[in-house]
């Protein structure tokens, strides 16, 4: 008798694991497609630059243009994250998805440094609830001591994914694709990839007919943060800004977002200016930030999970050995060594972004439960995303006047003050541990 019942339990169990590697599966495809839509400017900018011709479209307007696309971003992210909690994680993911999609086919056919400004605004206002989509689909589909593993496998979407784009992108240029052919390739890539999120991806396990797991005891809305949908606006925000671990949070995410929207942006032309490398192979070397970036973060969330999702205690000694980084890259800016430069840039990539992938990721799944999830995603990243209105204009015109090493030495200090808030927050979480694990 035992094991009648035994075997059917089984069976459910494998049947869900194996809609829950399809969902992973769905979300790293679509969000790593995300990307093609959002490293072409970053990639075509040496081709704009040098032959556009685009009256008055010069570095400096594609930074004040990146500038603003990040400005639009963050204010997205905040609108995103809120509304997704109230309609659900798929319908966000897909409208940012296809909303890419159009604004690049828009931004490809422009002819003034207007329309490309509008576009790619547009192109990063959609694309901002994407991400609090993905937070809000993974509270539903997985319990609470898995949330650092997958959200790392997830998160390579971003480091990977973005990895690949540049590498496929920077081909595209080798194969002599211009400007406008690479805007038009990357938006029909990305609508391709949302025909297969589609048709498989699902917000809840109900859908597929299992239950929902259970959720983070760390969430700011104690026993009942696993309700699926919150009861008004009041409900769903006033916990966090009643926490002070989660103000800690944004603080940390202003600094790490600044310093990677930054290096995301200018790497390509950094490599171009001071080694001197052509532009296909620039954007090419680029994706080493990235791909670096994505074994730090399948470390640091295999690593919390292990932990009893203790996630804190990792971001000090990460942001403290990324500090120390910076600052040698700063130094072998002063040298025209390719190789000393990419060394430099894989050590910095690998102690930010696994800290960086935790935190609109694992951290946002704790705090925010399954009500506010999404909420918490967007929150962190509407601070990260503040901080990096600063990554195109600022440090265009950082770069210009002071040169590559003292941007890379501001960098360093942006570290440094994120460190602190690390800090204070692993403290305060040390402290505030146990009753949160007896309630």
């Amino acid at each position: 008798m035992p094991s009648a019942t035994v075997a059917p339990a089984i069976a459910s169990a494998s049947r869900l694991r194996q809609w829950q590697i399809v969902t992973v599966s769905a979300l790293l495809l679509g969000y790593s497609g995300y990307y093609l839509c959002r490293s072409d400017l970053s990639v075509a900018t040496p081709l704009l630059v040098a032959r556009s011709g685009i009256p008055g479209l010069d570095r400096t307007k594609i930074g004040a243009i990146q500038s603003i696309g990040v400005l639009c971003y963050a204010v997205g992210k905040l609108l995103g994250g809120v509304i997704g909690d109230f309609v659900g994680g798929r319908r966000m993911f897909l409208i940012g998805l296809f909303g890419a999609v159009a604004a690049t086919f828009v931004f490809g056919a422009a002819t003034t440094v207007l329309l490309f400004t509008i576009a790619w605004a547009s192109n990063r206002m959609l694309q901002s609830g994407g991400w609090s989509g993905i937070v809000k689909i993974v509270s539903f589909w997985f319990p609470a001591r898995r949330y650092g593993t997958v959200m790392a496998v997830i998160s390579l979407s971003f480091l990977f994914g973005d990895a690949a784009g540049r590498y496929l992108l920077g081909r595209l240029i080798a194969y002599g694709l211009d400007w406008r052919g690479l805007f038009f390739s990357a938006a029909t890539l990305l609508a391709l990839i949302g025909l297969v999120n589609v048709a498989v991806l699902r917000s809840s396990p109900r859908e597929r007919g299992f239950e929902e797991p259970e959720i983070s005891v760390r969430n700011v809305y104690g026993g009942r943060g696993d309700a699926g949908t919150p009861d008004s606006l009041s409900d769903l925000l006033l916990p966090y800004f009643r926490s002070p671990s989660f103000w800690c949070v944004c603080v940390i995410s202003f600094g790490l977002t600044l310093v990677r929207e930054a290096l995301n942006t200018w790497i390509p032309s950094y490599l171009v200016d001071v080694h001197h490398l052509q532009a296909s192979d620039a954007a090419q070397y680029s994706a080493m930030f990235p791909f670096v970036g994505g074994v730090a973060t399948l470390a640091a969330g295999w690593t919390s999970d292990r932990a009893g999702g203790d996630r804190a205690m990792a971001l000090v000694p990460c942001l403290a050995l990324c500090t120390i980084s910076l600052t040698g890259l700063a130094a072998a800016s002063r040298y025209e060594s390719p190789g000393l430069a990419m060394v430099a840039i894989a050590s910095v990539a690998f102690w930010l972004l696994g800290p960086y992938s935790l935190l609109a990721g694992a951290i946002a799944l704790d705090v925010g439960g399954r009500k506010g999830s999404a909420t918490a995603a967007g929150l962190i990243d509407t601070a990260g995303y503040a901080g990096a209105v600063l990554s195109g204009y600022g440090v265009s015109r950082l770069v210009d006047h002071y040169g590559w090493a003292s941007a890379f030495l501001g960098f360093a200090a942006v570290i440094g003050g994120a460190m602190i808030a690390a800090f204070v927050y692993w403290r305060h979480e040390r402290r505030s541990a146990p009753a949160s694990a007896e309630g």
